[in-house]
C-alpha cells in the first residue's frame, strides 16, 4: 500500500516574495509620513529647549546672585553670566538648533531679584509653524503659537 504524504513544511518562494514586496511598500509609505513630521518635532523641541533655558537663566541669576543674559542668533543661542570682579560677560558653549529659524528683538538680561531688563519677544519658526516666546518684566516666560 502506497500513501502519498506531502512533506510541505514552509512557504513557497512566491509567497515569501509577495510578502516582502507588500512590506516594502508599507515601509515606504510609513517613512514618507514620518519625514513630513520632522519639521514639527524640530520646532517643538526648539521651543521647549529655549523656554527651558530662559527659565534656567532666570533661576541661575537668582541663585548665583549675578546677571545672566541670553543672546540669540538665527539658528542658535548663547547664555552669558556677568563676572562682577572682571566686568566681563562669561559665556557657556553656544547651542545650535537644527531645522528652525530664531528671531529675537533683544537679548534678555535676568537680574538676581528675578526681574528682567531688555524685554524680549523671540520667534521660532520653520515650515511647520511659528511660536512666540515673550518675557515679562517680572521674568515670567510665556509661549504662544502664532
Amino acid at each position: 500500500m502506497k500513501t502519498n504524504i506531502s512533506n510541505s513544511k514552509g512557504f513557497s518562494l512566491i509567497e515569501v516574495v509577495t510578502t516582502l514586496a507588500i512590506m516594502a511598500i508599507l515601509t515606504g509609505i510609513a517613512s514618507l509620513s514620518f519625514s513630513n513630521l520632522s519639521p514639527k518635532y524640530n520646532l517643538l523641541r526648539a521651543v521647549g529647549e529655549i523656554n527651558s533655558r530662559l527659565n534656567y537663566a532666570r533661576y541661575k541669576s537668582i541663585f548665583k546672585a549675578v546677571k545672566v543674559r541670553i543672546r540669540f542668533n538665527s539658528t542658535s543661542y548663547l547664555i552669558e553670566k556677568y563676572n562682577i570682579t572682571q566686568s566681563i560677560w562669561e559665556s557657556e558653549p553656544e547651542v545650535f538648533l537644527e531645522g528652525v529659524n530664531i528671531q529675537a528683538n533683544n537679548s534678555p538680561t535676568f537680574h538676581p531679584v528675578g526681574t528682567v531688563s531688555n524685554l524680549a519677544s523671540i520667534y521660532i519658526s520653520n515650515s511647520w509653524g511659528k511660536y512666540k516666546i515673550t518675557i515679562a518684566i517680572s521674568g515670567r516666560v510665556k509661549v504662544t503659537k502664532t
